[in-house]
């Protein structure tokens, strides 16, 4: 029997992800974080795990070559892939925002915000029907406001420290992040019962931990 593959981004998720299909029962002994492995496999539950760039998992489920993806929802707005999102995991919580100066008039009449997310941006504000340009830099967009390049910027928060370091300041909340398990199309149709009990075993557990958190 072929393995269902999962493909993981590597960082922050990845504990959490592997943590979870521990509760279910499923391990893979080998791994550990300093490991340079890339693949995993249970070989009794005949689950297999991939790690890869975060931002390349969307890629892997898309074109079949993993069956199921654990990926941040930013990452997924922001791939626009043809894939299933099938579970909120809950885990890997943070919030996109706009985020400036305390001054930052947000209302002008021609508003550029620098962001690694131009999707997300582009989205958010033609649902304001506002017009922007938008900048797209992969570096520390904290900088991009405070050397005049922008006048905002859109990204992930988390504990808003970076921010507060750089003397900027939430100025509009977006919406909640969190992990999402994603599923290739047509893996879901050719291989339903396994992947059907796969998801439904996963939601379970995560509406267990949930509970126990509440």
């Amino acid at each position: 029997m072929k393995p269902i593959t999962f493909a993981i981004g590597k960082g922050r998720l990845v504990n959490h992800t592997i943590g979870l299909l521990k509760e279910m029962g499923i391990e893979f002994p080998e791994y550990h974080e300093n490991s340079r492995k890339l693949i995993f496999e249970d070989q009794l539950s005949k689950i297999r795990i991939v790690l890869v760039k975060a931002s390349d998992v969307a890629v892997y489920v898309e074109r079949g070559a993993a069956d199921i993806g654990v990926i941040g929802k930013d990452t997924l707005i922001e791939s626009g892939a043809n894939v299933y999102e099938v579970v909120d995991l809950g885990f890997g919580r943070c919030r996109f925002a706009v985020a400036g100066l305390p001054d930052t008039d947000l209302n002008k009449k021609r508003l550029v915000v620098a962001s690694k997310y131009p999707k997300v941006t582009s989205q958010y504000f033609s649902k304001k029907d506002q017009i922007v340009e938008t900048i797209q830099l992969n570096g520390s967009v904290e900088l991009a406001p405070l050397v005049g390049l922008s006048d905002c910027i859109v990204d992930i928060v988390e504990t808003g420290r970076t921010l507060k370091d750089n003397g900027l300041v939430v100025l509009e909340d977006i919406c909640e992040i969190t992990a999402r398990l994603i599923v290739n199309k047509a893996s879901f149709k050719t291989n339903n019962q396994r992947i059907n009990d796969l998801i439904q075993q996963i939601e379970a557990m995560v509406n267990k931990v949930g509970d126990l958190v509440k």
